[in-house]
C-alpha cells in the first residue's frame, strides 16, 4: 500500500478493523469518533456501493448537477463513469470512497454493510 495511490476499499476496511480505527481517523480534520460496526465472526465488512450511488444521485438531483459536475466537485481522479458504475454494486477504491463520502457530509459507516463469509 505504501507505493500505491489507491487501495481496494473492502480490503482496507479489514485492515482498519484489525487496527481498530475508522477511515475518518486517517483524514485530517475529519470526525475521529466514528467507530466501525461490531461484526459477528462469520461476517465481513464491505462498502455498500449501491447505497453510496443512491446518496450521490439524490444529492446530484437536489442540486441539479450532471454526473460530470459531481465528479468535478468531489475532486481527485474521480470520473463521472466511476460514479455511475457504483450503481452496479461491487467494489470501490480507497481513498476515492473517502472523497465521495466527504462530499456527502456523512460518516463512512453509513455506506458499509456486513456480509456473511
Amino acid at each position: 500500500m505504501r507505493t500505491k495511490a489507491v487501495a481496494e476499499g473492502d480490503g482496507t476496511l479489514q485492515m482498519l478493523r484489525w487496527l481498530r480505527r475508522s477511515p475518518e481517523s486517517f483524514v485530517r480534520g475529519e470526525r475521529s469518533g466514528v467507530q466501525l460496526p461490531v461484526l459477528q465472526p462469520h461476517q465481513i465488512l464491505r462498502f455498500d456501493t449501491r447505497r453510496l450511488h443512491a446518496a450521490l444521485d439524490e444529492r446530484r438531483r437536489q442540486r441539479g448537477l450532471t454526473w460530470e459536475e459531481v465528479a468535478q466537485k468531489i475532486g481527485g481522479p474521480i470520473s463521472a463513469s466511476s460514479l455511475m458504475h457504483l450503481s452496479k454494486g461491487g467494489r470501490t477504491g480507497f481513498p476515492h470512497v473517502m472523497w465521495m463520502v466527504k462530499w456527502l457530509g456523512q460518516p463512512t459507516t453509513t455506506f458499509m454493510r456486513a456480509t456473511r463469509i
